[in-house]
């Protein structure tokens, strides 16, 4: 299945139904979704995370279930 651009808002629900919160990588501007468990990810609120995925022109994109922040 090819990977499919989503809204920010769809992208969090299914996030949250799969347990995932959103993070920034310690040190660098990168985010991703995480289970909280890295220690080199630190968690932000989901307001950050978006304000993130616009700032640095990136966007969320869906594949039967999986997530994945790319360029937009």
């Amino acid at each position: 299945m090819a990977m499919e651009k989503i809204l920010f808002s769809e992208a969090r629900k299914i996030a949250e139904k799969k347990g995932l919160k959103p993070g920034l990588v310690k040190g660098t501007d990168g985010i991703q979704f995480t289970k909280g468990k890295n220690a080199h990810v630190e968690l932000i609120t989901w307001e950050d995370f978006e304000k993130h995925l616009k700032k640095r022109k990136l966007a969320v994109y869906e594949s039967g279930g999986f997530l994945k922040v790319m360029k937009a």
